[in-house]
Parts: structure tokens; C-alpha cells; sequence
């Protein structure tokens, strides 16, 4: 029996639920920066630049829209069934279609698996959070370890790029693996073994809560007030994913085919990335931050987002792409972790539902972002045409979320009781 401690959540399924985010996360990063290059391994050297660049975006959305397609439908399951059901399903889909990865060697054979990869995928991340949001007993512990999730799910992004480019460099070289689909299948085969051993750990370790079975000693959402919010809530989240999205396949190829980077320094730039979203979320939900202040920091994130989306296609070299990156991964490591944790205060008992629209919303954000970041890449009428698109839409978003932190404050009763005092 496992004993609960005094924020709810024992250490024992905190660690099962960061290894279940982190390694969807690890293998969904492992492909990233390598994948213009198998692209142009599976389709020949005589490929044109173009269409590496759609099919780049095309990939890397479609498993973003599987995300976007499934996230709900398993939040409710998990809601219905227990999360522990929901989340072995999920790893162990995710180990199988990494597994077969490993040994793709067609592109057609690499869209399906990307969007039943993607599939299995969305399972995770709802019921690791909604897991979360049943057993909390306070709403700091809640925030916490919800970002730590958070966290899990960077830290596996953040080794992803360098195990996969050091795999196809150095291992595959000693190895004597071409680089491609050959230099790939190491990491990817590791990928997968990692989730079907975790999903062995979550087996025994995670408990099969389902709606109404827990009942944490917190401030409950006044749904009544709130349920108007969420939809706000879940646009915003669309807003910051598709932000990612259009940053992240327009850093590949701008890597690629602008700057002439090196895979090194392409891995280099998304680490930089992850690094600063790991600090940043590290300091919002620190102890010296209270979780109902972080409702003020959206509207200035969402600004200083649209600053870097705008400054990025306009770096001329490495150095300053650095900083314009460091920029855009800073506002967004705040952004992330807040709505998330704002949907939960919303979510009442129905904390796999909600999560689940939420992670639905980022993936849908995260799949156009990432199609739009390679359609229009190379548009000739209207240069940074994606870039330009989505800073536009990241300022909608600040407006969006003005009178936003008057509204959350107010509509729920465990604060308001805290404003009284």
C-alpha cells in the first residue's frame, strides 16, 4: 500500500509519471533535428530543397495532429476507466511504433508511424497530469508537481536532439552505421525498450484513480464561474503551441538551408532551448512564487514571445540566433506550465477531460505551427511568411489575455476566500 504524503502525490508515482512524460518526449525530440536529413536519404539526392521542407513540416505535424485527434478521447477515457489503464496503453502503443521506427526504410511506411506514434502518444500526458490533479491536497502542490511533469517532458526534448545526432555522428560512425534510418535505429529501439520498462513500473505503481474516486483537501473550481474561462484558456494554449511549432521546423531549416549549420549546431540550438524552458519553469513555480500570481505573468509573456517570433528569421548568424532563441523558449517555458495549471484549477473532478482538451489544443496548435513552419518556408512573395503569420496571431493572444488575471482570481472560491483574509 502506498502512503500518502503531505501533498498527495507519493515520490514513487511522481518519478513513474516525469520517466512516462519523458520518454514520449525523448522520443519524439531524438528525430527532430536528423529528420530533414532522412528525408533526403528515403528520397534521393536529387531531392530539391522545397520538398524537404514540406516534408519536414508535414511529419513533424501530422504526429502533432494525432496528438491534437486522440488527447481528448483518452482524458475521458482515463476519467471513465482509471488513469493507469490510459497510461500503460499509451507507453506501450508508444514502444511498439518507436520500435518500428527503428527500421523504416520508406517515407510513406514514416507518415504512418509518425501519426500512430502520435496516436498512442496522447494518451500519456493527460493521465500523468490528471493524476496529479486527483491527488494533490493543496493547489501549491498541485502547481509544483504538475511542473514537474513539466519538466520531465523538457528534460526528454532537451536529450533528444543531442542523443540522436550524437548516435548518427560518433556511435554510427564506430559503428560502422550508415547515417539516415541506419544511424537512427540505436536511439529509437533504446526509445522504445525505455517505455515498455516504465510502463512495467506504472503497472504496480500508479493507482487506477478514476473521476469521483479522489477527493484531495483543496479548494475546489467554482465551475459554475469557470467553465466560460477554460475555452479562453485552451485558445491561448493553442496560441504558445503553434508558436513552438513554427519555431521549431523554421530553426531545423533555417539551420539547414539558410545558415548552413551543421546537425551539431542545429542539436546545439534545441538544447539551448529546453535549457532555458527548464530554468524559467524551475523559477514560476518555485517556492518564492505564489501559483496564483503566475495568472499576471501571461499577458507580458505573450509580448515578449511575439518580440522573438519576429526577431528570429531576422538573426543573421549562429550568435544571435542564440539569443533570438533564448528569447522565444523563455516566454514560452512561463506560458506552458501556467495554462496548464490554470485548466486544473478549472477542471473540478473532470481533470482528465480538461487536460485532455488542453494537451488537444497545444497539439492542434503544435500540428498547424509545424505544417505552416514548412509550407511556408520558402514562400518568394512574402519572406518569413510563417514567422510574420504567427507573431501576428501571438499578439491577438497578449490582447486575448489582458483582463485575464482579474477573471481567474475571482472566479474561484479558495482564492477569493485568500482575499478576504
Amino acid at each position: 500500500m502506498i502512503t500518502r504524503t503531505a501533498s498527495g502525490v507519493p515520490s514513487s508515482i511522481m518519478i513513474v509519471l516525469m520517466l512516462s512524460v519523458f520518454t514520449v518526449s525523448i522520443g519524439y525530440g531524438v528525430t527532430l533535428p536528423l529528420l530533414p536529413y532522412l528525408i533526403e536519404r528515403l528520397l534521393g539526392s536529387g531531392v530539391d530543397a522545397p520538398q524537404v521542407s514540406r516534408s519536414t513540416g508535414l511529419l513533424t505535424g501530422l504526429y502533432t495532429l494525432a496528438l491534437f485527434l486522440f488527447a481528448s478521447v483518452w482524458g475521458h477515457m482515463s476519467d471513465r476507466y482509471g488513469r493507469r489503464a490510459v497510461l500503460l496503453i499509451g507507453l506501450i502503443g508508444f514502444g511498439a511504433t518507436m520500435l518500428i521506427f527503428a527500421f523504416i526504410e520508406s517515407l510513406t511506411a514514416m507518415y504512418a508511424e509518425r501519426f500512430l506514434s502520435g496516436m498512442f502518444a496522447a494518451a500519456v500526458t493527460p493521465s500523468a497530469l490528471a493524476t496529479i490533479g486527483d491527488l494533490a491536497t493543496t493547489e501549491e502542490a498541485r502547481a509544483r508537481r504538475l511542473t514537474f511533469v513539466g519538466l520531465a517532458g523538457i528534460s526528454g526534448f532537451l536529450l533528444g536532439p543531442m542523443v540522436g545526432v550524437f548516435i548518427a555522428g560518433s556511435v554510427g560512425t564506430l559503428l560502422r552505421i550508415d547515417g539516415g534510418a541506419g544511424a537512427l535505429t540505436l536511439p529509437l529501439v533504446g526509445t522504445a525498450v525505455l517505455a515498455i520498462l516504465v510502463a512495467s513500473v506504472a503497472a504496480v505503481t500508479v493507482p487506477g484513480v478514476k473521476r469521483g474516486d479522489a477527493a484531495p483537501k483543496r479548494a475546489q473550481a467554482d465551475m459554475t464561474f469557470s467553465r466560460w474561462l477554460v475555452p479562453k484558456l485552451l485558445i491561448l494554449s493553442f496560441i504558445v503551441s503553434a508558436a513552438v511549432g513554427v519555431f521549431e521546423v523554421g530553426l531545423a531549416l533555417r539551420g539547414k538551408q539558410v545558415l548552413g549549420l551543421t546537425p551539431y549546431q542545429i542539436a546545439v540550438m534545441f538544447t539551448e532551448c529546453s535549457l532555458v524552458m527548464l530554468v524559467v519553469q524551475s523559477i514560476v513555480f518555485s517556492p518564492w512564487i505564489k501559483p496564483r500570481t503566475t495568472r499576471w505573468f501571461i499577458a507580458p509573456a505573450l509580448a515578449i514571445l511575439a518580440a522573438g517570433l519576429f526577431l528570429v528569421p531576422r538573426a543573421s548568424n549562429f550568435t544571435l540566433t542564440l539569443g533570438a532563441i533564448g528569447v522565444v523558449a523563455a516566454s514560452a517555458g512561463i506560458l506552458s506550465p501556467i495554462l496548464t495549471y490554470w485548466i486544473s484549477i478549472k477542471a473540478g473532478n473532470a481533470q482528465g477531460a480538461e487536460l485532455g482538451k488542453q494537451t488537444a489544443a497545444a497539439s492542434l496548435g503544435a500540428a498547424v505551427g509545424s505544417v505552416a513552419g514548412g509550407l511556408l518556408f520558402d514562400v518568394a512573395l512574402l519572406p518569413h511568411a510563417s514567422f510574420l503569420l504567427i507573431t501576428m496571431l501571438t499578439v491577438l493572444g497578449m490582447l486575448l489575455s489582458i483582463n485575464l488575471p482579474n477573471l481567474l482570481v475571482t472566479r474561484t472560491r479558495g482564492e477569493a476566500a485568500c482575499d478576504a483574509v
